[in-house]
């Protein structure tokens, strides 16, 4: 499944570490807290519970979402949205 990855820390150390856990998983950085790629389930799970360990749950926030690749490639994005260098591989060749 393709999953979009956003958040919320406030915590430098922790949100440093969840970029990590991310890059890690193989999603591609698309803004500063902001990831995109293919993830199974299992996978899925993994990061959740390595994030889950960073977070302060009064404070912070993160969201994974699923998207098939026909959502994502009917997604629109205006202006700046998008950082065309950070996006690379199969991601990159469902937007452009």
């Amino acid at each position: 499944m393709i999953a979009w990855v956003m958040y919320d820390i406030t915590n430098d150390r922790a949100r440093n570490r969840v970029a990590k856990y991310c890059k890690q998983a193989g999603l591609y950085r698309v803004q500063y807290s902001v990831f995109l790629g293919t993830l199974n389930l299992d996978e899925k799970d993994v990061l959740a519970l390595q994030i889950e360990q960073e977070l302060d749950l009064d404070t912070d926030k993160v969201y994974i979402f699923p998207m098939s690749e026909t959502a994502l490639k009917q997604t629109t994005c205006l202006g700046q949205a998008l950082d065309k260098k950070l996006v690379t591989d199969q991601v990159k060749a469902l937007f452009f």
